[in-house]
């Protein structure tokens, strides 16, 4: 018979994952937006620093890059897939990290001729850590936040440009 604590962590350790998603619009062309989006290299983000393509070609489907990124005295690499790369409209990109994984879907609608909506699907696939595992259940805005705002960093990014 298990005890409590093994029914704990057996829940964290097979918990599914969480999905969220969200949108902003920006007051800019979807061309320019895409382009933006494209050769900025994610520099919205707080704490990029830089994108090193491993293999295939940049922006096609099944190319990988490494993504470096810095906060503080931490660093992190999260490898980055494309999966199905539909721009104008969309891009799918699965990143991994050490501790989880997940997947992206990226999408562009134009509102109007100088209007474009930017949308965001996350997908965690992976958690292998429990910390992480358990501050995702508990504190499931923990892992929205950061994705909220990398969507309004982008949506100023590409308004000032």
């Amino acid at each position: 018979m298990p005890q409590n604590g093994q029914v704990i962590l057996d829940f964290l350790l097979k918990q599914r994952f969480m999905n969220f998603s969200g949108f902003i619009d920006i007051e800019q062309p979807i061309e320019k937006v895409v382009d933006v989006f494209v050769i900025a290299e994610k520099k919205w983000q707080e704490g990029f620093v830089k994108k090193k393509l491993l293999s295939g070609r940049e922006g096609e489907d099944g190319a990988v890059s490494m993504m470096y990124y810095e906060n503080g005295k931490h660093q992190m690499q999260l490898k980055e897939t494309v999966i199905q790369n539909n721009l104008l409209h969309s891009l799918e990109a699965s990143y991994h990290h050490k501790h989880m994984s997940n997947i992206m879907r990226y999408s562009f609608t134009k509102i109007n001729e100088t209007c474009t909506r930017y949308s965001v699907e996350v997908e965690y696939t992976k958690i292998s850590w429990v910390m992480p595992r358990l501050i995702a259940i508990l504190f499931p805005n923990r892992y929205r936040k950061p994705a909220q705002k990398w969507m309004e960093n982008f949506k100023l990014f590409v308004e000032r440009e």
